[in-house]
């Protein structure tokens, strides 16, 4: 497997990252098939696991501190904060220094770990300065706990005022954006890819198969349902006429896949790989199956006609159904449109 640049760290990751979204009650529950899929990846060249608190309530962070005990130093660890751990608890969740602080010494303990390589905030926050939540961070940093640090789902102009922030305030910067990217959700190309790409960032997107749509179980005749109620429902309600474009969209890949001797899976993770934006792609496997169909991604390269016919079927910049993104929404809400 080639390992590329992180950004402008010096880091070298595998285009393929191992997300560790489904390890634990939101996918798979049994502990030790995660800890073959997590051996079986790091086994297979992928040196990068990406992992979140809040997934089945640290559970996730769990799992994957058990599973690379004895080969720590081998792996790129990330995990992200932000989401709430505690519904009745209003601070424990957010960009706030009080959180920070305290969430960043409960994934240490869940991933059975000294420091993270990796620690992303999760959301950008509209009501907490940016500065607060970078000189928590910052402290980390100094401290050891954290080597670097990155966002996710940030807008391109959030992605700058983060920059601009760390700057003039001598901060740690986020030096890596992770952000939604597949064939069926090129929105980030129009103005998120370029931003991370001017300000040397590296980019961590998730969802290569568009939440499923991608694998081959959404199809006209088999349109199936979501294995994880962690997935949002619109991006799956049958009802909407965007998701019903999709199904027209993944035929047409689908054929695209079968005349270039691909699978759709194939097709989907190395369109996201052979973005020269892209450093990793976010792969989250609930099942052996799955990651080994995933595994041989890596390797493709696609031909310029392949990639044109795919910019006919989907056109660059343009994300089929909007639910499928994840940033944008507070600006979009209606209290903060002007009318309301």
């Amino acid at each position: 497997m080639e390992y590329r640049l992180l950004g402008r760290t010096g880091v070298r990751v595998s285009p393929l990252c191992l997300g560790a979204m489904m390890f634990g009650p939101w996918g798979n529950n049994d502990h030790a098939d995660a800890t073959r899929i997590i051996h079986r990846a790091l086994d297979a060249g992928i040196n990068f696991i990406d992992t979140a608190d809040v997934y089945s309530g640290g559970i996730s962070e769990e799992i994957v501190g058990q599973a690379i005990e004895g080969r720590r130093d081998d792996v790129f660890l990330a995990t992200k904060f932000f989401m709430p751990m505690d519904p009745d608890d209003p601070n424990q969740s957010g960009g706030s220094r009080r959180w920070i602080i305290r969430e960043v010494e409960n994934s240490l303990r869940r991933l059975n770990t000294d420091y993270i390589d990796l620690y992303q905030v999760h959301r950008p926050s509209p009501d907490t300065d940016v500065e607060e939540t970078l000189g928590a961070l910052t402290d980390l940093v100094r401290q050891g706990k954290v080597r670097y640090i990155g966002s996710s789902s940030y807008s391109g102009s959030q992605i700058v005022e983060a920059q601009w922030a760390a700057r003039e305030r001598n901060l740690e910067r986020f030096v890596t954006e992770q952000p939604p990217y597949s064939i069926l959700a090129r929105g980030i190309e129009e103005d998120v890819l370029p931003t991370v790409q001017r300000h040397g960032m590296g980019a961590l997107s998730y969802s290569p198969l568009a939440g499923g749509w991608l694998s081959g179980r959404w199809r006209k005749d088999s349109a199936s349902a979501p294995t994880s109620s962690a997935r949002p429902s619109a991006r799956f309600d049958m009802t909407k006429f965007a998701n019903q474009r999709k199904l027209d969209l993944v035929e047409d890949l689908a054929q695209l896949a079968e005349h270039s001797g691909l699978g759709l899976i194939e097709l989907a993770i190395a369109f996201v790989i052979n973005h020269p934006g892209i450093t990793s792609a976010i792969v989250g496997p609930r099942t052996m199956e799955q990651l080994e169909s995933y595994l041989p991604a890596a390797s493709v390269t696609l031909t310029p006609d392949v990639l044109d016919r795919i910019d006919e079927i989907v056109e660059p910049g343009v994300t089929v159904n909007p639910d499928d993104n994840s940033y944008g929404a507070h600006e979009l809400k209606p209290q903060a449109r002007r009318r309301h």
